[in-house]
């Protein structure tokens, strides 16, 4: 099956220009709002980089921090102080050193299973929300940042498993993964991730190449069913651009 979505493609030079487009396009998100601002991060490699930079006067000193909340799309079932936390991984790496603890918003791993887990994050993403239903004038997150992994998942959104189909629950547990690491994890659904203001996919490095030719030519991808109910872009460097997509 293939898709009519064609994904509005953003080609840099490489990894380092990847993260500063995607740290510009962070600012100027959270700067379209003079409001409270909800961010949904992303884990994995891709994103460290960003991360980073993010970490760094230039740019920590241009983010509001009072009024910047965070969260993740996805959680690998381990503790909070776990290498393999992603959320985890963005406190280590950026969020520590400036965000308010009460605007940093982990997925709870330290509950029986992760069914559970996923119901007490979907309750505080209601909560910070203000009701029980999406409202697609009125999107959950101003950016949701996304990875594409080697088989077209996204999130903890695997190829073929039943969280794909669900369109009532924001959160759901995902009991076994369908790659490295082989834990438990939660992640947001699509109608979850798709209340966004923008969905931005950062997609770097030649591993990324055979994975980005599927996704561009429309194969029926977890990546490609994910798509914000505003803007979805892709950031590709050139080593992950396939070079018969060159020049989109």
């Amino acid at each position: 099956m293939v898709t009519d979505h064609k994904p509005h493609v953003i080609a840099v030079s490489d990894s380092a220009a990847l993260a500063k487009a995607a740290a510009e396009r962070l600012l100027a998100r959270i700067a379209a709002n003079g409001a409270r601002v909800a961010i949904c991060l992303t884990g994995g490699s891709s994103p460290k980089r960003l991360y980073r930079l993010l970490a760094t006067e230039v740019y920590r000193s241009q983010i509001p921090w009072e009024r910047v909340h965070w969260f993740i799309g996805d959680e690998r079932f381990v503790g909070a102080d776990d290498p393999l936390s992603n959320m985890g991984m963005a406190r280590r790496v950026f969020l520590d050193r400036r965000a308010p603890a009460s605007n940093v918003h982990p997925i709870p791993t330290d509950t029986a299973d992760p069914e559970q887990a996923a119901r007490r994050y979907e309750a505080e993403l209601k909560s910070f929300y203000g009701a029980e239903v999406l409202d697609p004038s009125r999107p959950l997150f101003d950016i949701v940042l996304m990875g594409v992994g080697s088989d077209g998942h996204t999130a903890s959104l695997f190829p073929g498993y039943p969280a794909m189909e669900e369109t009532e629950r924001w959160v759901v547990g995902v009991p076994q993964a369908h790659v490295e690491p082989f834990v438990p994890r939660v992640t947001l659904t699509l109608a979850a991730l798709a209340s966004c203001r923008e969905m931005l996919f950062e997609v770097s490095g030649p591993e990324k190449r055979a994975i980005l030719t599927r996704v561009l030519a429309g194969e029926n991808l977890p990546a490609n069913r994910a798509r914000s109910t505003g803007e979805t872009i892709w950031l590709v460097d050139k080593a992950a651009l396939a070079e018969n997509f060159r020049g989109r």
